[in-house]
Formats: structure tokens, C-alpha cells, sequence
């Protein structure tokens, strides 16, 4: 009995390893112990392909910084054959072909004491970095051969339809910025060191350096589908073409909701039809435009603020302004119709520099809401020049900004034009800290552009002096962000618009126009992957970013440049979001007080930032929330499912509860209580703000 035991012992071992999966062995692995087999064939395999590998010249020459993935398998026979290489350069492919070529004949890898096929990924990062891990997608523990193909067609007709669909990863493009999109680029970026994550939007291949954007959508394609239309819906763009030197995509995309307040009005909806083209000429040079055709009826308070404007914002011409679209007209009975057009050309000559010429949004800040410079109002031409290198990000924007209350002096019809020309310094002090610098300037229309607002370097604050006291407007602030931990980060901003020096002791003089905000993040909350949260403080003294010439002020388009609100506020936020899959969860609470000013006075109270602060309630005693003080709280809850990851197509559902409680109800913004239900289909593009 006793050696039947120890014979039955001494069997064992063979007996498991023998019904388990194990790597392939190189000659100079042979005599490894059998759980060292695998790293020994791991890094025997990059040791080999990098001593072999030559970056191509092309690849050189343009300063690519990417990720080429390289599937191949090792046969039964023990031969390299390689599957399938994703990269934009078939030079590329070409050099990882040869380099496996010379690749011994080796024991190949074995299952349940048989010879099988085992397959692996290599990424290989541009520039060359030897340290990247060789991944393996074998399923573990398989038995059925069968399965084994399946799994590797998933993989090849992923790679096959991420190769030809997600053509803007290595492009110049801004990925379109939205908060919940973003917090996983943040997060990648707050992990790395010497990141600048303030200017926004991020372009792709920005981002890809430290976020591998088609790993992340390929897990969401569908390889099993094969009907033309099927793969429109679940994979592709509607129309993608890639050749050797240019590629473009075009798609036609819808955001159509419907939903049901507590007001009087049957429904709410949005009808939106999206055209999007993206494209790039070269590896330097790309280009997108987006077109929407939109009509819609909102929740009551949405409505009221839409078609109830006053004198000093309403667009001439018009039913109303749409909050961050655009002027309105009239759309059958209780609706409205707003197109919007964005477009932009894109530049990067060098690794340090980009250019952007286009009409849209920019946003710079690490909040949810900026003082500095945000996307709340409506897109607007502009012209950004951004530079990195070593510690320093450098982002200069021009931007020419229309006000349609406001008629032009040579021509009554036409709306007043004003220029805006703004830049960001942002230093990183230490691996941790970051502070930024801002400075902006804004001028009329009616003078033209100065042209010493070209130069990227110059303080703009001395031009606007020399130009004379009232020839314009100028705004200066400081940003910082602060990595607590690999998890936590902390934010502020300090915009100064105006500060009287003799009278620090005196913050309630009206001339201490200033606002600030502070804030956290906190990624992978309590070890929970893909939980993210936020907590936001912001406040603005009266008369803050106004002006005694309302097209002076820090505007566009009848609203503001910077916090939704205006002035004359202080703001408590709250944000949940949480990633499942295709799932995506938020949830966003907003406390605060504004003072408004009232519709029979002509007095300003320092809220409307279009209301001259020549009109200012008093010299002294200004305190926040002065005027017809309103207490907001709003509850926003809103979940998604992700159809198509190449153009964002999803299903949503939204609850929006608000409660808003002035001292005298005004027609543009009525008091009560708002309950809010919305579900539909749209692509994600932009962020449309109803928190106000």
C-alpha cells in the first residue's frame, strides 16, 4: 500500500502539467522549470524581434508616435507565422514580416500532451520601447480545437474591421469632448508623468500615448456580423475610405429624444440630423465638419429661457437663443428650429506643434465648469496654436466672437463682431504639481483685430493699455492641479477680471471682480474600476466678466465664455459616472445661490454679464446673491448604451428633477419645480448643459 502511494505522489506532477496548457520552448529555455517555460518564451521572443527589427525610415522621418500591433502564432510545427499587423505604415508591416522570418523552428506549444497552435499579440510602440509586454490571447484551458479557431478569427476580423474603421486614431482630430467620455483619458493621463490635461479638447493621437484608443473600442465590435447594415450599426462608419496617403469617413447620425415634464405640454423632444465627414491628407494635415438639422421642444424652464430673453441677449431677428447652440426661429407652434455648423482644419508640422483654424468650442480647465475658458455658449471661429515641450504646454486661441443683440455700427443688420485673444501656460513644477497661467483680451469689432494681439508670446494686458483705457477688456487667472495619489487629483482656478488694490480690506467694493473654484477627482473610487467621482465648488463676485460695453464683455453669443451662471453665484457640485461594458451610469447634483436682477429695474445686481456695470446696484456692500436671489438645486441622472463605438451611437435615458426658488419670478426664468423624463438615440458629441 505504501508504495502504491508513493508511486501514485511521484506520478503527480507529470499527471497535472500533463493536462495543462504550456508555452512554447526555445532551445534556451530547454531545462527551464515548467512554470518559468512562460516567461522564458516571452522574453526570449522580444529579445529576438527587436535585435531584428529596424524602425522603418518613413517612420522616422514624420515623428510617428503610436502603437503597431503584431498577432501572429507559433504552429504546431513551432514556426512564427504572423496574422495580421495593425499599423498606418506597411512599411511597418513589411519590417515585422522579415524580422519573423529569421525566427528558429522551436517546440511548439502543448495541451493535454498535443502539439497545438498558441497565438500572441505584440504591440510594438513608436518610438521603440523594449519593455512592452508580449500578450497572450490564448484561451486557457481549452480543450475543443474548434474554439480555438473561432477565437482567433474574432481576433483577426477585430483587428480587420479596427484597421478600416478607426482611421482618426493616428490623426490630428479632437476627439469630441463630452465629461463622461473623458474621465478614462484623464484617468490614463493622471497615471502618467508629465501630462497637461487642462486644454481641451484632446486630439487622438494626443491621447493615444497614453490611452490605446482601438483596444478600447475593439472590444465592443461585433465580428460576428456580416450583413452590410448590421455592421453600419454595430461597427462602422456608413461610408470609410483609406488609401496610401489620404482616408476619409462620413457618417449621418440622428439625436432624437422624447420625453415628458410636469408642465402642460404633451412631450418634449429633440430631432437632430448629424452629418460628420473626417479625413486627413498626408500624416500631418486633417480635416472634419459637422452639420446639424435640428428641431425641438424642451422641459418647461428650457423653453422659457429659449423664447423669453431679455432685450440685452435676445438675437435680433430671432424666436430666441438655444443654450449652447445658436439663434432660434419659430417651428410650428410651441418649438423651435436651430442649425448649427462646426468645422475645423488641423496642422501638426512637428511633434511640438499644432494647428487648428475652424467654428467651434474650446475648453480649458480640469472641472466641469470653467472660469478660465469653457464651452457652454455657442461654437465661434477660431484660430489655436498649441506647443509642447519639455515641462511647458502652450495653447494661444484667437477667436472671433459674435453678438447678435447687438447690431454693428456700419450696419444695422448685421450682428456686432468682437475678438478674443486668450493663452495658457501650463508648467509642470513637479511630478505632482502643475500650476497654469491665463491671461485674455477682448476687443471690438468696429476697431478690427489688432494685430499685436498675433503675437503668441506677448503679454496681451500691455497691448490692451497702450491701445488705450477703454479700447478693451482683460482678464488674467491662475489654474493648479495637484496628483494627491495615483487615484485622487486636486484642482483650482483664480480669474481676476478686476481687483482694487486699496481696497483689500474692502472685498465687497464692486471693483473686486474676481471668481474661483476648487475641486476632486477621484478615479477607480474605493477600488472600484471605472467608478469615478467629483466634487466641484465654484464662486463669482457681482459684476465679474461684465463690462461697461456689453460687447467688451467675457461673452459669445449672448452667453458667457466662462460658468454657465454668469456672476453673482456660488455653486456646490456633485458627479457619479460608472463604466460597464457598453453601460455608462452619471449622476450629477448641483446646489447653489444666484442673484438675478429684476425685469422692472434697470438696476444691475452684477449677475448679467451683458447688463453695463455702469448701471451697478451700489459702489460698497456688494455680497453674493444680491438682487432677486434664486436657490437652485438640481438632480440629473442619465444612463447609456453604446450601439456603434466608431461614431458614438447610443441609447440613453435620462431623470432631470429642478427646483428653483427666486424671490420674484421672472418670464426668462420662472419659479417651481421641474421633473424631467427623456429616452432616445443620439451620437455623442458635445456637451449640451441644462444645469442653470
Amino acid at each position: 500500500m505504501i508504495r502504491k502511494y508513493l508511486l501514485l505522489v511521484l506520478l503527480f506532477p507529470s499527471i497535472y502539467y500533463s493536462q495543462t496548457e504550456r508555452y512554447p520552448v526555445f532551445d534556451a529555455c530547454k531545462g527551464e522549470n515548467i512554470s518559468d517555460i512562460k516567461n522564458c518564451f516571452l522574453s526570449t521572443t522580444k529579445k529576438h524581434f527587436f535585435a531584428e527589427f529596424k524602425t522603418p525610415p518613413i517612420v522616422e522621418n514624420e515623428n510617428y508616435q503610436g502603437i503597431a500591433k503584431v498577432l501572429f502564432v507559433v504552429t504546431k510545427e513551432g514556426d512564427f507565422k504572423i496574422i495580421y499587423v495593425n499599423s498606418p505604415y506597411e512599411e511597418i508591416r513589411t519590417e515585422a514580416e522579415r524580422a519573423f522570418k529569421v525566427f528558429p523552428r522551436i517546440i511548439p506549444a502543448k495541451y493535454n500532451n498535443r502539439n497545438i497552435e498558441m497565438q500572441f499579440e505584440l504591440p510594438i510602440s513608436f518610438p521603440i520601447d523594449t519593455t512592452t509586454e508580449l500578450i497572450t490571447n490564448t484561451t486557457k484551458n481549452t480543450t475543443d480545437v474548434n474554439n480555438q479557431k473561432e477565437n482567433l478569427f474574432a481576433i483577426v476580423e477585430k483587428n480587420r474591421i479596427a484597421d478600416s474603421t478607426f482611421l482618426e486614431h493616428n490623426s490630428q482630430l479632437n476627439i469630441p469632448f463630452t465629461h463622461q467620455r473623458y474621465v478614462d483619458y484623464e484617468f490614463a493621463m493622471h497615471k502618467a508623468d508629465g501630462t497637461h490635461t487642462a486644454s481641451k479638447p484632446y486630439t487622438y493621437n494626443e491621447v493615444n500615448k497614453y490611452f490605446n484608443l482601438t483596444d478600447f473600442k475593439k472590444k465592443f465590435l461585433k465580428p460576428e456580423v456580416k450583413s452590410w447594415v448590421g455592421n453600419k450599426i454595430w461597427n462602422e462608419h456608413l461610408l470609410q475610405v483609406k488609401k496610401k496617403d489620404f482616408w476619409f469617413t462620413l457618417d449621418f447620425l440622428v439625436d432624437v429624444q422624447f420625453g415628458k415634464d410636469n408642465s402642460d405640454v404633451a412631450y418634449t423632444y429633440k430631432n437632430s440630423r448629424i452629418l460628420t465627414v473626417n479625413g486627413g491628407l498626408g500624416n500631418k494635415f486633417s480635416y472634419s465638419a459637422t452639420v446639424y438639422e435640428s428641431q425641438g421642444r424642451f422641459a418647461d424652464y428650457i423653453n422659457s429661457y429659449i423664447s423669453n430673453r431679455s432685450l440685452l441677449t435676445r438675437p435680433k431677428n430671432s424666436e430666441g437663443l438655444v443654450p449652447g447652440r445658436g439663434k432660434a426661429k419659430g417651428f410650428k407652434e410651441d418649438s423651435f428650429d436651430y442649425p448649427v455648423a462646426e468645422g475645423y482644419l488641423a496642422f501638426q508640422p512637428n511633434k511640438f506643434m499644432q494647428f487648428q483654424f475652424g467654428n467651434g468650442k474650446n475648453f480649458i480647465g480640469d472641472g466641469y465648469r470653467s472660469f478660465v475658458l469653457s464651452d457652454v455658449s455657442a461654437p465661434t471661429t477660431y484660430l489655436k496654436m498649441k506647443v509642447d515641450f519639455w515641462k511647458l504646454q502652450y495653447t494661444n486661441i484667437w477667436m472671433w466672437n459674435t453678438e447678435p443683440s447687438i447690431s454693428a455700427a456700419s450696419n444695422p443688420n448685421e450682428h456686432a463682431r468682437k475678438y478674443i485673444a486668450a493663452h495658457y501656460l501650463s508648467l509642470n513644477i513637479t511630478k505632482k504639481l502643475n500650476i497654469g497661467f491665463f491671461e485674455t483680451a477682448i476687443s471690438s469689432g468696429e476697431q478690427g483685430f489688432d494685430a499685436g494681439f498675433l503675437n503668441p508670446v506677448i503679454f496681451y494686458r500691455s497691448v490692451e493699455f497702450n491701445r488705450g483705457e477703454d479700447a478693451g477688456n482683460a482678464i488674467i487667472g491662475l489654474t493648479g492641479k495637484y496628483k494627491l495619489n495615483k487615484n485622487i487629483s486636486l484642482y483650482s482656478q483664480l480669474v481676476v477680471d478686476e481687483f482694487s488694490v486699496g481696497n483689500l480690506n474692502n472685498l465687497s467694493d464692486w471693483r473686486n471682480k474676481f471668481a474661483y473654484q476648487v475641486g476632486a477627482k477621484y478615479f477607480n473610487a474605493f477600488n472600484v474600476d471605472n467608478l469615478f467621482l467629483q466634487l466641484e465648488y465654484n464662486y463669482a463676485r457681482p459684476y465679474t466678466f461684465a463690462h461697461q460695453s456689453a460687447i467688451l464683455n467675457y461673452g459669445n453669443y449672448s452667453q458667457p465664455m466662462a460658468h454657465l451662471w454668469g456672476a453673482n453665484f456660488y455653486e456646490a457640485i456633485a458627479i457619479g459616472r460608472y463604466t460597464k461594458d457598453r453601460w455608462s451610469f452619471s449622476t450629477k447634483l448641483t446646489l447653489g445661490k444666484k442673484g438675478f436682477d429684476f425685469e422692472d429695474e434697470t438696476v444691475s445686481y452684477g449677475g448679467n454679464i451683458y447688463q453695463s456695470y455702469n448701471d451697478r446696484f451700489s459702489d460698497t456692500g456688494n455680497e453674493i446673491g444680491q438682487g432677486n436671489t434664486a436657490n437652485i438645486f438640481i438632480a440629473d441622472i442619465q444612463t447609456s448604451y453604446l450601439l456603434n463605438p466608431s461614431n458614438n451611437l447610443s441609447l440613453f435615458g435620462s431623470f432631470l428633477y429642478r427646483k428653483f426658488t427666486p424671490e420674484v419670478a421672472t418670464n426668462a426664468y420662472p419659479a417651481g419645480n421641474t421633473v424631467w423624463f427623456s429616452a432616445g438615440i443620439k451620437a455623442d458629441l458635445f456637451n449640451w448643459y441644462k444645469d442653470f
